[in-house]
């Protein structure tokens, strides 16, 4: 069984930065590629940032060049570093396996972008 905890939002104004961090307990964790996602207020769940076990990256074209995602597979935690916040950034920030296990999903972390 993994569980998923998810740490690090606030309220930030524009322009902003914030680390994320997801961590995971289960020593699988070092062989599943990693995703974060966001899902903000009336809107569906999506894919924001992706790593694979390798530690190849994938983003959203809308958060390329501000969003880095990493992971430390010893510490069994994965990072999203958020620069250059915008108001659309705002939404609750969640981390899981891709594909996802619905049973993993945690409760989130909520980043709020405003002035």
């Amino acid at each position: 069984q993994v569980q998923f905890v998810e740490s690090g939002g606030g309220l930030v104004q524009p322009g902003g930065s914030l680390r994320l961090s997801c961590a995971a307990s289960g020593s699988i964790f070092a062989i599943m590629d990693m995703g974060w996602y966001r899902q903000a207020p009336g809107k569906q769940r999506e894919l924001v940032a992706s790593i694979t076990t390798r530690g190849n990256t994938d983003y959203k074209d809308s958060v390329k060049g501000r969003f880095t995602i990493s992971r430390d597979n010893a510490k069994r935690t994965m990072y999203l570093q958020v620069n250059s916040l915008k108001p659309e950034d705002t939404a609750v920030y969640y981390c899981n396996k891709i594909p996802t296990i619905p049973r993993y999903w945690g409760q989130g972390t909520q980043v709020t972008v405003s002035s």
